[in-house]
């Protein structure tokens, strides 16, 4: 079977889109991006492209500030919490599964800050052509994903939901832009991923939705900061007024979509079609929750399954990597998500 190759310049845009649920990705920070605000105080920020950074931006969000905000941009999840373990950043955002591979390589985190959003966007994909209809037909197939990532995850769920277990497929760590390769010239079967590239591949007719995270994955998106930088009286107060724009930051995304769209296509080089459907699907269903115990329960069990398939190198009490002051009167964290439109 014959498919469209994906082209070259939308390849590098998506290798360069640098995701909150990002697997174990090699690349390093980029610092230097600018400074925002003034005042003695400085905020160390690890984001990613068309991140927190972005969405603050065009919001207003970044108006007034009393401290200063130091960006740095990282590829994913993972080398971002390195940094946080390594009181190189302060804070940052990422997906419910790069918590977890921390956690369990002893790194010194804390979770201050949560998001609640649909699984819409977090799919298994298979070919348009494909002849599998159930995810249970997965069986002996293979299927790509980044190790590691929010899709890992949702890949172990849904196949346990089916009544398989990761040995009974073979699995393909990729990272997204060598998974999305492999997938358009049909070197594997299915592809278990999140939106952007969900959307990337329903809007270009490479694929089909088998199934989606909904009812198996918990749609938590974080903001982890470093235990030495709460310790500090003075930047703690920056983290508490830095989370509160944030959240204000992404209340307005629900109610400007489109605009938003426009500013995450220009600043990650997604095509404009692409970036609206994700934003819409995915992006602007989120909405912020208190770090709580039915998210810590909900953490622990990611974190006791990989643990079991020896995925990461030992068991972990996920409460020990929260810090829940900066919860104030949010919502529990089992809210529901935003209704999301679609695409």
């Amino acid at each position: 079977m014959r498919r469209r190759p994906v082209p070259a310049a939308l390849l590098l845009s998506l290798a360069l889109l640098l995701t909150a649920c990002g697997g174990n990705s090699a690349a390093t920070t980029s610092s230097g991006d600018g400074t925002d605000g003034q005042g003695s105080v400085t905020l160390a920020v690890g984001d990613q492209k068309g991140g927190s950074e972005a969405i603050l931006r065009a919001a207003g969000e970044l108006k007034d500030l009393d401290y200063r905000i130091e960006w740095s941009t990282f590829t994913s999840g993972p080398p971002l919490l390195e940094a946080v373990n390594a009181k190189a950043v302060d804070i940052g955002g990422v997906g419910n599964t790069p918590p977890v591979f921390a956690a369990g390589a002893g790194s010194r985190i804390s979770v201050v800050a949560a998001w609640h959003g649909t699984s819409a966007g977090d799919t298994i994909l298979v070919p348009n052509g494909s002849p599998l209809r159930r995810t249970a037909e997965l069986k002996g197939r293979s299927v790509a994903v980044a190790q590691g990532s929010s899709a890992h995850y949702q890949l172990v769920a849904s196949l346990k939901k089916a009544g398989l277990s990761l040995g009974d497929v073979e699995v393909e760590y990729l990272q997204p832009a060598d998974a999305l390769a492999a997938f358009t010239s049909g070197k594997v079967d299915a592809w278990a991923v999140w939106d952007p590239y969900t959307s990337q591949v329903l809007k270009a007719r490479q694929g089909r939705v088998l199934t989606t995270g909904e009812g198996v994955t918990n749609g938590l998106t974080f903001q982890v900061a470093a235990p030495s930088a709460l310790r500090d009286e003075k930047k703690a107060a920056a983290v508490e007024d830095y989370l509160e724009r944030l959240r204000r930051a992404y209340a307005w995304v629900y109610g400007h979509q489109e605009e938003w769209a426009k500013v995450w296509a220009k600043d990650t080089g997604l095509p404009e079609d692409v970036a609206l459907a994700a934003v819409q699907r995915t992006y602007a269903t989120r909405i912020a929750v208190a770090v709580d115990e039915p998210l810590i329960a909900s953490e622990q069990e990611i974190a006791d399954t990989f643990a079991e398939l020896k995925l990461i190198p030992r068991k972990v009490d996920f409460g020990d990597f929260t810090d829940t002051r900066f919860n104030g009167d949010l919502p529990p964290s089992t809210t529901p998500a935003r209704p999301s439109k679609g695409s």
